[in-house]
């Protein structure tokens, strides 16, 4: 019998980011941590053993122009499409301040950039980073609500992930695929719920990548400005 298939799934949280390892798509282990990169793990670490890193962040930036993935994950959600953040071109994340950016952002694709997406500057900048860092080929972009909605056969999900409904159907899908979340969750206990099911979704694509059996949005995926293909995976 061959090694287990570890991958880890990891959703930005309050405070840091909390991952789930799935080893041979079972849960395998809950994680919070203040930094991304301390989840990525090294030699010696398990979190390192993880062949495939599935995060709900944009990974991969364009020069000009906005991404095709996020169109068309907002396409496929529907009336969740809310959950999709249109992701504008690399040189407004480099600026240090929400009015400069949306500047620069109305400059470069003629649309300006909400505060909810600017929200996640801090977090897409740390991501973007670990892509060339050691161990960076393994990560890959998903969204939750993408993978939740393959979860159910492709249908649409009708309650928001914050709700005690959508909750349940969220963990409902996930036990469905053999991903049983336990009750107590250690240090990542003290993650808000919803973000732990996120993660477990993210967690459920990434062992679909290591198969060979992922989709992506795009399909093929789009070019980024620095050679790495742009694509939210599920």
């Amino acid at each position: 019998m061959g090694d287990a298939v570890r991958v880890l799934g990891i959703d930005a949280c309050p405070g840091g980011w909390v991952a789930v390892a799935l080893s041979d798509g079972r849960f395998d282990g809950a994680r919070f941590a203040s930094g991304l990169r301390s989840l990525l793990g090294g030699e010696g670490d398990r979190a390192g053993e993880a062949v495939v890193v599935a995060v709900d962040i944009p990974l991969g930036l364009l020069e000009t122009g906005w991404r095709r993935a996020d169109a068309e994950a907002a396409a496929q959600l529907g009336r969740l499409r809310g959950s999709v953040f249109r992701v504008p071109p690399r040189a407004v994340w480099q600026e240090e301040q929400y009015e400069a950016a949306n500047r620069l952002c109305r400059e470069l694709t003629g649309a300006g950039l909400s505060r909810q997406s600017w929200g996640l500057a801090a977090k897409l900048r740390e991501a973007n980073a670990c892509l060339t860092a050691a161990g960076g080929e393994r990560l890959r972009e998903v969204h939750p609500e993408v993978s939740f909605r393959a979860l159910a056969g492709g249908r649409p999900l009708v309650h928001r992930k914050k709700t005690w409904a959508g909750q349940m159907a969220r963990r409902s899908l996930l036990e469905q695929a053999d991903i049983v979340l336990p009750d107590d969750l250690g240090d990542a206990g003290v993650v808000p719920a919803d973000d732990v099911l996120d993660a477990a979704a993210a967690a459920w694509s990434a062992d679909r990548i290591a198969r060979g059996r992922a989709r992506s949005l795009p399909d093929p995926p789009q070019p980024g400005d620095r050679g790495r293909p742009i694509a939210i995976w599920y």
